[in-house]
């Protein structure tokens, strides 16, 4: 049922006295009556008493003005008509107003939150960033992530990009686009390699350096110890070189600092000990620190109650109970979001987020599956953490759900099992398709036989470990042969796919689940996602403790990317699961080694 609208405090504005406003209104000759009016607005509601004395007396002078209505969200209202010219009518009154002006003075503007300060550029020097080939093969637009300071690329970089560009992967993908978007800058009207070529030319105006390519030699001495004809080493040569050449000012070429920027640890290390200056790319992180990760759910203070009995509404809606609530907590909510209130002595509440507005927020009681009569495929929840991740799995309104947390903490198995029930039970969807991310993305499965299911079982134990677990507990007293056709059944409905062949597919009323999705990066996030046609549900579920993708870490995980871009989102949900149920000595395992 549609909730009730947010209750309107527009009438609240008006003070008592304002109700006998028209019955006060005098001729234009009173200027008497017109400052004690004033003075008596200043004491109770300045801006509607005002507003209501000026269309009051242009009602008793047979005109109605416009712009006293536009004047309500202004916080000196007598002060507006004066700047602008009006009609004569208008005229008029502002003279009869005139003493308003100067008894009972414009109140100051409210004071507004404090919105969230625009980036500005850097007013210091421009620096010139040297980058390594993995930054482009890692992110092709790194190029235009450096606001208003220059890049440089080494004449070695160009030559490992051209030995990239080959093959289906998507580091070949990036080389080629890199390749492109360098052939772009390089063919831009006016373009000139020795003056350094306009990085905002193609359309990229966030970008205002310059990009300069080795068109000449440098002079530079690295010590005996590194091999010289090493790419990296090289690289290396040319920041040294580069940072001799513009420590000083001289014509034409100011002094600028000189930055390496790689994704490789082990050259910003052999960088440093050169005493070279090195960065990491840091444009692909979504999050600086991974305790900054939204985490789904938020407990209630202990005083919530006592603070929200006056003002909370409750309602009842079949068996969930609705809670409308206000206050400073508010702002700080987002849409499926899920808040629990636990204390001693007192009954406790787990409700999820379904409605902001303005500066109220509706709370929804969940559905508990950790009772038997609730269970879903035979499994029911063990802790706070998996109930609400159940409540977004079983959920149809929810289309993408995202799931971390340490190993053994139930992911894989309340997927798949809300999976066999909608699927099988509710006919929601017509099958089950599973995906991992396997440690080599993007790369051939390898000359193993038989079709790309068998190729990838290798990689999908924890379905196989799963699946055997929920066959037996559905299987009841049914003897082997039922076990037999049980399993047959539940295979029968799920699909196992590579991730190599999803570009250009799409899923219709299918149960999408991608496992070890910490290892992959936000573009293939992106590609994996928009696979989605109608009625399709997507789950996502990794652990960003166990990332073996080489250069992505916490914050520049694919799954770190999605779970804070969607949320908020309506259809969308996250939780973190934080305790681990597989068994006594794994939860002791993790805490331990």
């Amino acid at each position: 049922m549609p909730l009730p609208p947010a209750p309107t405090k527009r009438a609240a504005l008006l003070s008592p006295d304002a109700l006998d406003a028209p019955a006060r209104s005098s001729h234009r000759g009173s200027r008497r009556s017109g400052d004690s009016r004033a003075d008596e607005a200043t004491v109770h509601s300045p801006q509607p008493l005002e507003l209501f004395d000026s269309l009051s007396t242009e009602g008793a002078g047979g005109a109605t003005t416009r712009p006293t209505r536009r004047a309500r969200s202004k916080p000196a209202p007598a002060l507006a008509p004066v700047s602008a010219p009006q009609p004569e009518a208008m005229v008029q009154v502002e003279t009869r107003k005139a003493p308003v002006v100067e008894v009972a003075p414009a109140p100051a503007p409210a004071p507004q939150a404090p919105t969230r300060p625009k980036r500005n550029k850097s007013t210091g020097p421009a620096k010139l960033f040297v980058l390594d080939t993995n930054v482009l093969l890692h992110d092709p637009m790194c190029l235009f992530r450096f606001e208003e300071h220059d890049i440089f690329l080494p004449m070695i970089v160009l030559e490992e990009l051209d030995g990239h560009k080959k093959g289906t992967t998507e580091v070949a993908r990036n080389g080629r686009q890199t390749s492109r978007t360098l052939d772009a800058l390089a063919g831009a009207q006016d373009a000139d390699i020795d003056k350094g070529l306009k990085l905002d030319t193609t359309g990229h105006r966030e970008a205002g350096g310059r990009l300069f390519f080795q068109t000449a030699p440098l002079d530079y001495s690295l010590p005996i110890s590194l091999p010289q004809g090493k790419a990296d080493n090289q690289i290396l040569g040319v920041v040294h070189a580069l940072r001799d050449e513009y420590a000083k000012d001289r014509p034409g070429k100011p002094k600028q600092e000189v930055v390496l920027v790689s994704k490789d640890i082990n050259m910003r290390v052999k960088a440093r000990a050169l005493g070279l200056a090195a960065d990491d790319y840091q444009n692909d992180k979504t999050l600086e620190d991974g305790d900054l990760l939204y985490a789904g759910s938020l407990a209630l203070p202990p005083d919530f109650w006592t603070r929200q009995s006056k003002t909370v509404e409750s309602w009842q809606s079949g068996s969930n109970t609705f809670y409308r609530i206000s206050g400073p907590l508010v702002p700080n909510l987002y849409i499926n979001q899920f808040v629990y209130f636990e204390a001693p002595g007192e009954p406790s509440m787990y409700a999820r987020v379904t409605e902001i507005r303005d500066k109220t927020a509706v709370l929804k009681t969940l559905k508990d599956y950790s009772s038997g009569k609730n269970a879903v495929w035979g499994v029911n929840t063990r802790n706070r953490e998996q109930n609400f991740a159940m409540n977004l799995l079983m959920d149809p309104e929810i289309d993408f759900v995202t799931l971390t947390g340490t190993a053994g903490t139930g992911k894989t198995l309340m997927a798949l099992a809300s999976g066999l029930t909608q699927v099988l039970d509710d006919r929601r969807y017509t099958e089950i398709i599973m995906t991992r991310a396997t440690v080599s993305v993007g790369e051939d499965i390898g000359f193993l036989p038989g079709t790309e299911e068998e190729k990838m079982g290798p990689w999908m134990g924890a379905l196989d470990d799963n699946l055997e677990f929920l066959a037996k507990g559905d299987g009841g007293g049914a003897g082997e042969w039922g076990r037999a056709a049980t399993n047959e059944l539940i295979r029968s409905r799920i699909k196992v796919k590579s991730m190599n062949f999803m570009r250009g597919r799409t899923f219709l009323n299918k149960y999408v689940i991608i496992d070890e999705a910490q290892n992959l990066t936000p573009k293939q996030m992106k590609t994996l996602i928009t696979r989605a046609g109608p009625g399709t549900k997507i789950i996502c579920m990794g652990n960003l403790a166990q990332i073996d993708t080489p250069y992505l870490t916490e914050g520049s995980s694919g799954l770190t990317f999605a779970v804070d871009k969607f949320k908020g989102w309506p259809h969308g949900g996250h939780i973190t699961l934080a305790r681990g149920e597989r068994s006594r000595l794994a939860d002791f395992a993790s805490d331990v080694l």
